[in-house]
C-alpha cells in the first residue's frame, strides 16, 4: 500500500511538472549542409535508404528564407525562423535583427539550452567541419563542441570525432553537422555526378555513426535524425526555388514508426520542437516550431 501511494504521488508530480514522458534516451542529429530532397531518388544511399524504410521520413520539408546555411542551422535548432531569432544571412554569427528572446547566455533559445536547463547532468555535444556552426548552437549549453579539420584534407575526421565522442561519453543529445553536400554542390555543381560521389561518401560515415551507437550500448534507446539545412541549384543556393528549399527529414529508432513517408507539412524549426517532444520538454513560448507526433508510436 505504501509503495502504491508513493507512486501515486510521484506520478502526479510529474504530471503537474508539465513534462511529458521522453520517447528515447538518446538522439543523434545528423545534418548534411546542401543535401537537396530531390537528391534522394536519385543517390546511391542505401544506409540511409535503410533508416528510411525502418522510421518515417519527408522529401518535402522547407526551408526558412532565404535558403542557405546560417538562418537554417539557427531555425534548425531554434525552433523558430529568422523572423523570430534574427539570424539572415549565408554566413550570420551574430543575428542582424534583435532576437525577440534571448536566454541569460545571451542567444535565442536552442534545443541544446532546453535540454540542458531541464537536465543539467545530461551530455550535450556539437561537432562541426563548417566554424559557423559553434555561433548557433549555444556552446555555453554544450558539454563539447569541436570543429573537424580542413575535409579536403582529412575527410574523414569528422566522423572519427563522432565515433570517439559517442563511445567515450554516450551523449544523451549530438549534434553532427557536416559541410558537404554543400562545398561540392558550390565547386563542381548540386544535381551533378560529383554531388552523387559526395552523397555515397557521407551515407558510409553514416553507417559509422550508427555502429558507433551500436558499439557504445545506445542503440536500443537511440533515435536518429538525418537532415539538411537547404538544397541548392546549379553552384548556389539561397533563392526560392524547391531544389534549394525542399530538404530530407528522416527519422528511425526508439519508438518511431515504421511508417515511410509521411504527408504533413514540415519546416526547418519543426526539427527543434521534435527533439524536444522526444525528451518531454516543454517548448518555450517564443518558439513556433510544432512535433511531428505522427511517426512516434
Amino acid at each position: 500500500m505504501k509503495k502504491t501511494f508513493l507512486f501515486l504521488i510521484a506520478a502526479l508530480s510529474f504530471l503537474l511538472s508539465g513534462q511529458a514522458a521522453e520517447k528515447a534516451k538518446h538522439v543523434v542529429l545528423i545534418g548534411l549542409d546542401g543535401w537537396g530532397a530531390y537528391s534522394v531518388s536519385k543517390a546511391e544511399i542505401p544506409n540511409i535508404r535503410k533508416m528510411m524504410n525502418e522510421g518515417c521520413y519527408t522529401l518535402k520539408k522547407r526551408s526558412a528564407l532565404p535558403s542557405s546555411s546560417a538562418i537554417n542551422w539557427a531555425s534548425m535548432f531554434m525552433g523558430a525562423g529568422p523572423e523570430l531569432h534574427g539570424y539572415t544571412q549565408w554566413g550570420s554569427k551574430v543575428p542582424e535583427l534583435p532576437s525577440r528572446e534571448v536566454t541569460e547566455n545571451g542567444i535565442f533559445p536552442t534545443i541544446f539550452y532546453l535540454l540542458h536547463k531541464a537536465r543539467p547532468e545530461a551530455e550535450i555535444g556539437c561537432l562541426y567541419e563548417w566554424e559557423g556552426i559553434k555561433y548557433l548552437a549555444d556552446t555555453l549549453a554544450l558539454d563539447y563542441h569541436a570543429q573537424a579539420p580542413d575535409y579536403n584534407k582529412h575527410p574523414e575526421a569528422l566522423c572519427g570525432m563522432a565515433e570517439k565522442y559517442i563511445k567515450e561519453k554516450t551523449p544523451v543529445l549530438l549534434a553532427v553537422c557536416f559541410d558537404n553536400p554543400d562545398h561540392v554542390g558550390h565547386a563542381a555543381g548540386h544535381d551533378t555526378p560529383e554531388y552523387y560521389a559526395k552523397l555515397n561518401e557521407l551515407d558510409i560515415y553514416v553507417a559509422r555513426i550508427v555502429q558507433a551507437v551500436k558499439d557504445a550500448g545506445m542503440f536500443d534507446n537511440t533515435i536518429f535524425i538525418i537532415t539538411a539545412d537547404h538544397g541548392g541549384i546549379n553552384k548556389g543556393h539561397g533563392g526560392k526555388t524547391m531544389q534549394e528549399m525542399e530538404t530530407p527529414f528522416i527519422i528511425c529508432g526508439k519508438n518511431v514508426k515504421k511508417g515511410g513517408e509521411f504527408s504533413e507539412s514540415m519546416m526547418q524549426y519543426d526539427v527543434a520542437s521534435t527533439i524536444a517532444y522526444i525528451f518531454g520538454l516543454k517548448q518555450p513560448q517564443v518558439w513556433i516550431g510544432r512535433p511531428m507526433k505522427q511517426v512516434f508510436k
